[in-house]
């Protein structure tokens, strides 16, 4: 659980990161990179424990994968709530199959 947690959290900042800014557009492109940049540090304060405590217990397939759900799940929230942007039908169906390949990498064969 701590894995999923710290994963969470370093989502969170890197959501904030990489587009954070576009609510920002008039800012000078080279400001929102070092900005970015500071954000993206505490991203890895978080990601690279998380991946170090997490494997053994999963698989390096098995964290990225945890990795990118996680990521759908924020980027949605984050999408809808601080870019005020809509959620589409389509979305939901993309992000549904990418979920499903969930099964398959932690699916025992």
């Amino acid at each position: 659980m701590t894995t999923v947690v710290l994963l969470l959290i370093s989502n969170i900042f890197m959501t904030f990161a990489w587009y954070g800014h576009l609510k920002y557009k008039q800012s000078p492109l080279w400001i929102v990179i070092v900005i970015s940049w500071g954000i993206a540090f505490f991203e890895y304060i978080f990601q690279v424990p998380a991946n170090r405590i997490g494997h053994g217990q999963f698989n390096a397939a098995q964290l990225k994968t945890i990795q990118e759900v996680i990521t759908l799940i924020v980027f949605t929230f984050f999408s809808i709530l601080y870019l005020k942007e809509e959620f589409k039908w389509n979305y939901a169906v993309g992000f549904l199959l990418m979920i499903l390949a969930v099964f398959f990498i932690f699916k025992k064969w």
